[in-house]
């Protein structure tokens, strides 16, 4: 698929497949191909198909998991921070109607393949068949984002000309039977295969082990949770299974096609064709110099447990630091040896110098972040942990220090966007040194979507809603195992107490696990736990790392949990209903 895409990108072939841009409707220039002439060879056919998964390239459709990330509980945006989270969203918000847009984007160039493919002269029928099932996938995910976010949108299951989009909405219920039998028509199609191994020239290509793993979250949605265990179970039996190596080499290169993989968005390193988590997580000092536009929140970080299963509780390392104003307490973040000026600095601005350690100080801290559950800072870099970044087109190693001093200089200071602030920043899917990626905006890197750890997540998760909690647990073991924490029941830390508890046990192990891959929010509004866990009762927000709020959250109200439709779709559709509680 990776070459697939190379040898497509090189030729810069476009497809216009798209019914809601009229602009490009009647268009067709001489390196584009029109629809009408997509489907007349068994060449262009695959060039047509490649172009529905060419869709998940778009905002809010697969390549950009941050654009979800920023409204779940383990991410802050870095500025800007979205209307949705500051309780002054309206109707008109650019987000809702570039959401809307591109996933029926990638509906229409689904609904034009399904279409014309049975006609294509010279492709063999198990290929058509293949082919079908897999723009029959591509559908649903779609629509699986359409539903979860707009909760009842138009279905459109025909190539529709721009003029013809007038539907009036559909139930979310009609919605989910929709995705459900797309997935089943999948699923059920013999010319479909479970599995692509390493290697193989049609990896990328979907297959019924991602068939099974999106129904299994839709049953989730649904709360048809002996379907949802049926679905997962079957995922293994189609030869998916863990990464048995280290949480933090899951998402490098080498292992982007490893036995977890099973839905990713391919990636090679040229530019459009490629994906920039790296530029938007990185910092500074990450090769080509990116810009960290979000930020691990803070709150979330101390949720993080011991290796042991123990809850994190910063008394016991700190006593007195959570009576402490947040301003106050900055002085456990110092580094060793401050100058003169950098304390006469730090008192200005409100730090407790009086338990200024000169030499000890950043050791102290150090203490915070040790034997933590070892995902912390595989996927964080913590205050005074190294990171291997790029100066002057070498590798160099930084560390995350405050104040900060120099990032040229000896001792290498991590430089962010921002170093009038302290804020934790992401390691996971940033570069690290300089050859891991070719170009800070373009990574070769594949973007998962779904793995096998959220297979297991949710066969356990599935399991435990129908009172199997002890059958439950071995599925949340195995995930913890990878993890290097401690297995449940184990110890005194671990004991499951029943379904409710184990139910809180797996949410918490979702974030944790998913963390910066843009799964969380979708989770937080299935389980309805979006307002708790994000806006913490008007506490939250993007925080320095010592928890003193920079930009703070507002909670808009319950219907900011269903997104709006865009104002521009209503007027250009009149039988469009908004969502309830969102004005026009």
């Amino acid at each position: 698929m990776k070459n697939i895409i190379k040898t497509f990108a090189l030729a810069t072939f476009v497809v216009v497949l798209s019914a809601c841009q009229s602009d490009l409707m009647d268009l067709a220039p001489y390196n584009q191909v029109s629809s009408g002439n997509m489907w007349t060879n068994e060449n262009l056919a695959d060039k047509g198909v490649l172009g529905v998964y060419s869709a998940l390239r778009s905002e809010w459709c697969g390549n950009y998991l941050y654009n979800y990330e920023q409204f779940g509980a383990s991410c802050t945006p870095r500025n800007g921070i979205h209307a949705l989270l500051r309780g002054n969203c309206t109707s008109s918000n650019g987000t809702f109607s570039t959401a809307w847009k591109n996933l029926y984007e990638g509906v229409s160039r689904a609904n034009d393949a399904i279409a014309n493919l049975p006609e294509v002269p010279g492709l063999a029928d198990a290929k058509k068949a293949r082919l079908i099932a897999e723009c029959k996938f591509l559908r649903a995910w779609f629509y699986y984002n359409l539903n979860v976010l707009y909760r009842g949108v138009p279905l459109y299951l025909e190539p529709t000309e721009l003029d013809d989009y007038t539907k009036a909405r559909s139930t979310e219920a009609e919605v989910w039977s929709q995705i459900v039998k797309d997935l089943s028509d999948a699923i059920s199609d013999p010319n479909l295969p479970n599995k692509y191994d390493k290697g193989n020239g049609s990896y990328g290509h979907i297959t019924k082990g991602a068939a099974y793993a999106l129904r299994g979250k839709v049953n989730l949605w649904l709360k048809n949770y002996s379907g949802a265990e049926a679905d997962f179970k079957a995922v293994a039996n189609c030869g998916y299974a863990l990464f048995t190596g280290d949480y933090k080499a899951l998402f490098k290169e080498a292992n982007e096609q490893c036995e977890e993989m099973i839905f990713s968005v391919q990636n090679v390193g040229l530019n459009g064709y490629g994906q920039d988590m790296s530029f938007r997580y990185g910092t500074r000092s990450t090769f080509g110099s990116c810009w960290n536009n979000y930020y691990p929140s803070t709150d979330f970080v101390d949720t993080y447990e011991y290796a042991d299963g123990k809850k994190f509780d910063w008394e016991e390392v700190i006593p007195g630091y959570t009576t402490m104003e947040p301003i106050a307490r900055s002085v456990y973040f110092l580094r060793d040896n401050m100058t003169d000026a950098e304390k006469t600095a730090m008192a200005g601005v409100g730090a407790d110098l009086s338990k200024y350690l000169d030499n000890g100080n950043e050791a102290r801290i150090l203490q915070v972040y040790t034997n933590r559950d070892p995902r912390l800072t595989q996927t964080i870099i913590t205050p005074y942990s190294e990171y291997l970044g790029v100066n002057a087109g070498k590798d160099q190693v930084y560390h995350l220090r405050w104040p900060y001093r120099s990032d040229v200089n000896e001792p290498h200071d991590m430089r962010t966007d921002t170093n009038a602030y302290f804020y934790y920043t992401y390691r996971k899917f940033v570069a690290e040194g300089a050859s891991e990626i070719p170009n800070r905006q373009y990574s070769q890197i594949d973007l998962p979507l779904l793995r096998y750890a959220d297979v297991l997540l949710g066969l356990a998760e599935a399991l435990n809603e129908q009172n199997k909690t002890d059958e439950a647990i071995p599925y949340v073991n195995m995930v913890r195992e990878r993890a290097g924490v401690a297995a449940l029941n184990s110890n005194e830390y671990t004991q499951v107490n029943g379904q409710a508890d184990l139910r809180e046990r797996i949410q918490n192990e979702r974030r944790w696990e998913f963390n910066g891959e843009g799964v969380t929010y979708f989770d937080e509004l299935r389980w309805g736990t979006w307002k708790d866990k994000v806006f913490l009762n008007g506490t939250a927000g993007l925080k320095q790392i010592w928890g003193q709020v920079t930009q703070g959250y507002i909670y808009g109200g319950d219907y900011y949990q269903t997104w709006a439709i865009s104002v521009t779709e209503c007027e250009m559709n009149s039988n469009l209903t908004q969502n309830t509680g969102w004005i026009n």
